[in-house]
Formats: structure tokens, C-alpha cells, sequence
């Protein structure tokens, strides 16, 4: 059966070996380590790592978004998410607002310095997004989504369709 799926039918798609599934998750772990890459180099610098990455793009994609709504994007202790946002807000890169209707709600945004970290290392994965798309055509862009999309839990996938809908 030939590596490159483009060359089967659709129908034995279906059927994939285990070595054709091993070299899907292994291009997965490689193709996510050199999307990280760059942004990790940025951060580095700062004493940052991914867990400040994740939340600076989400606070971005969701400005007023609040602690409990990040806690279940990210799906990590409350204790974690602690740590990273006392940093991001210590450093100056995010603010904590009080909740107008709930006042013991903390609504995060970034400021203007975090903006302009969040743009520098989303520029460095759009540039390596953009790259590799453009290397694979309209087609394998689609799929790639639709596989990405059908791995997500149902939950998390709640927010990535809320994410996706506002199109910014």
C-alpha cells in the first residue's frame, strides 16, 4: 500500500496501518516541535514559557475573557494558571479587571506591551502556518483542518468553534 494517501481512494483511507498511523503521530510530535520553535525562542528571553504562550494568545482572542473561562481552555490547575498570570500581570503584559456584573469575577485583557508580545509570536507561527499551507496546496489545508478538528474533544471543541466563529 503506497505511503501517499493522495494516490488511494478515499475509501481505503479508511483502512490505515498502524506504520501509516505511527508516521502520522510522528510528523505530528516533529511538525508541533517546529511550531513552537520560534515562539520558544522568543519567550525564552523573558523566562517564559509555553503555558505563558497559550495564555497571552487566548487572553488575546478573547479580551475580558475571565480566569475560570481560560481555566477550562487550558485545561490546567488553577494553581498553574496562577503562576503563569501573576508573571504576565507582575510584568506588565496583562491586566486583571474586577467584574462589573460580578465583582469577584477577574476579567483579563492584555496591555498594550502584551499585545505587542502576543504579535511577535503569533507573526513567527503565521509565517510557518502560512509556509507550509502554501507548500500544500487549498486541498491539503482543508484536510489537515478536518483532521485537526475531528481529534478535538467535544468540549474543547466548544471553544474552537466559539474562537473560529469570531473569525478575528
Amino acid at each position: 500500500m503506497p505511503d501517499n494517501p493522495i494516490s488511494q481512494s478515499g475509501q481505503s483511507l479508511l483502512f490505515l496501518t498502524d506504520e501509516q498511523l505511527r508516521k502520522g503521530i510522528e510528523a505530528m510530535f516533529f511538525a508541533y516541535r517546529g511550531f513552537t520553535a520560534d515562539p520558544d525562542r522568543i519567550l525564552a528571553d523573558m523566562e517564559y514559557g509555553r503555558a505563558h504562550h497559550r495564555a497571552i494568545h487566548f487572553i488575546h482572542r478573547s479580551p475580558g475573557t475571565t480566569v475560570n473561562n481560560l481555566l477550562s481552555i487550558l485545561g490546567v490547575t488553577k494553581q498553574s494558571l496562577n503562576r503563569v498570570l501573576r508573571t504576565l500581570i507582575e510584568d506588565g503584559l496583562v491586566e486583571s479587571r474586577v467584574g462589573k456584573e460580578d465583582k469577584r469575577e477577574r476579567h483579563l485583557h492584555l496591555t498594550q506591551k502584551g499585545a505587542e508580545l502576543e504579535r511577535s509570536l503569533s507573526d513567527a507561527q503565521r509565517d510557518r502556518m502560512r509556509a507550509a499551507y502554501r507548500a500544500a496546496g487549498p486541498i491539503a489545508v482543508a484536510g489537515f483542518r478536518q483532521v485537526l478538528e475531528a481529534m478535538m474533544d467535544q468540549d474543547l471543541r466548544r471553544h474552537y468553534d466559539t474562537l473560529k466563529d469570531r473569525g478575528a
